[in-house]
């Protein structure tokens, strides 16, 4: 905890220091400083307001996005827009002693389960005055709030599904004589699998050598050929079994940790139970059981993942056909959604600049080729409500049928999507790697849920108390 302390204070300082540096100590409406375009360090070229954009990248990537910039740049006459390389593996270590320094950039990316620390600390603007009434807006779910406020948007929207080996599903079920549209994901949250019936459907498509489903009285646990699902064990992404169950890491506020609470618990200990209890799952051995590893092993039918995979795995590498359908709920047909965002630095002494840039960043257009690749999806809601968006978005040969996309990803988005617990909780990297540690001993069947839980529950409260003191 003293260390903690430590950094925070340490960061408080920087914060204080950047602005006592910048001259000028008056706090805009949006949480940064107030416009001083006469300043010699923030003038640009043909008398525009310079502002600054950090990134990770290598310089390839930086390149591309200075030329989005420079786009930028040529279509107005108020505001010039520099490209700021920042090595990733050391892009906040970096930002930090740049806020010591008092060099913070004006604006820049970071990653998700980072946001709240810099805002806890001071170091983000308030942005709420990005988007005005009768804009297209960032989905709610995609707003990042540190004690209400609005920090950041996410610069892309991801979420989970049920994503299937179309080719292996078909090989299983003409093995068994089974109806294909029986066991094939449903496409609607309306139509989703309940848990019941999500394990039966995964044990009837889970074979031994012998070619027996794992519902069979002769099935051989020890000997299997084809499993029917795999779930993916980050623990991020396990959050959204404990939400649909009724529970959660935490309550909706942020304000309480509910790790332990009965509903959550028996959520994660079910996904334990797909392979221990019912073998329909292969044994946990890394959490980054991604689509690659399991679809594309042609040993797993069905597998949940991020929606990103379409643009970096299924539609541009894979060599099967595809499919994807919603999860299966317990208690509540529910995904969760993620994306690394964009903020303003609270010592940008242009705030209102830096937010109309990132407002322009935002645009679909200007991300088109990765959302047309099927990496990224959009983030304003005309994209998930006006069909000729939609038809321009995912009319597109990476990705799986038209209306099959639109029902179980853009549909799914939009009515039954929430926030990743980052989003709103602070320290959700420390409580998720404590987590991954935790579960280990679950995943190889030394432990249940429960013990596990139980015998860190101290350590996860710590962390969650110490970083959202109430």
């Amino acid at each position: 905890m003293k260390k903690k302390q430590i950094i925070s204070a340490l960061l408080v300082a920087a914060l204080t220091s950047a602005m006592a540096l910048s001259g000028c100590s008056e706090v805009s409406d949006s949480g940064g400083k107030t416009s001083d375009s006469s300043s010699s360090a923030s003038a640009g070229t043909n008398g525009k307001v310079k502002i600054t954009y950090a990134q990770w990248g290598n310089e390839t990537e930086t390149a591309a996005t200075q030329k989005v910039a420079d786009k930028f740049n040529s279509e107005q006459d108020k505001i010039e827009v520099e490209v700021v390389k920042i090595d990733h593996d050391t892009y906040v270590t970096k930002l930090n002693a740049m806020a010591t320094a008092g060099e913070l950039p004006d604006t820049g990316i970071m990653s998700e389960a980072g946001v709240l620390k810099f805002a806890e600390n001071g170091l983000l603007a308030d942005i709420s005055s990005m988007y005005a009434e009768g804009d297209a807006k960032p989905l709610d779910s995609l707003i990042f709030k540190y004690q209400g406020t609005p920090v950041a948007y996410s610069a892309a929207n991801e979420v989970l599904n049920l994503w299937y080996n179309n080719d292996l599903l078909k090989e299983v079920c003409e093995k068994q004589g089974l109806n294909i549209e029986d066991v094939t994901p449903p496409k609607s949250a309306d139509a989703a699998w309940d848990w019941d019936a999500f394990v039966k459907t995964a044990q009837t498509l889970t074979l031994d050598i012998n070619g027996k489903n794992a519902l069979d009285p002769e099935f051989d646990p020890n000997n299997i050929d084809i499993y029917g699902c795999t779930i993916n064990t980050l623990p991020w992404q396990l959050e959204v079994w404990a939400l649909s169950n009724g529970g959660g890491y935490f309550n909706e506020d942020g304000t309480k940790c509910t790790i332990d609470n009965e509903a959550t618990v028996d959520a994660l200990q079910k996904i334990a139970d797909l392979s221990s209890v019912y073998h329909c799952a292969p044994p946990v051995t890394s959490a980054a059981n991604a689509l690659e590893s399991s679809l594309g092993s042609k040993k797993v039918v069905m597998a949940t993942d991020g929606a990103w995979n379409v643009g970096t795995f299924l539609g541009p590498n894979a060599d099967f056909e595809y499919g994807v359908g919603v999860l299966p709920y317990m208690k509540e047909a529910v995904t969760i959604c993620t994306g690394g965002p964009n903020v303003v630095f609270a010592t940008t002494e242009h705030p209102e600049e830096a937010m109309e840039w990132l407002k322009w960043y935002y645009k679909e257009e200007n991300s088109w080729a990765l959302i047309e690749a099927g990496t990224w999806m959009p983030i304003l809601d005309s994209w998930y409500t006006e069909d000729d968006k939609i038809d321009k978005w995912i009319s597109n040969p990476n990705f799986p049928e038209k209306e099959m996309y639109k029902s179980a990803v853009v549909d799914y988005a939009k009515n039954n999507s929430v926030s990743t617990a980052w989003y709103y909780v602070n320290g959700t990297e420390e409580f998720n790697a404590t987590l991954d540690s935790a579960f280990s001993g679950v995943w190889a069947g030394s432990q249940t849920m429960k013990e596990a839980i139980e015998q860190n529950k101290e350590e996860l409260l710590s962390i969650f108390e110490e970083s959202n003191p109430q």
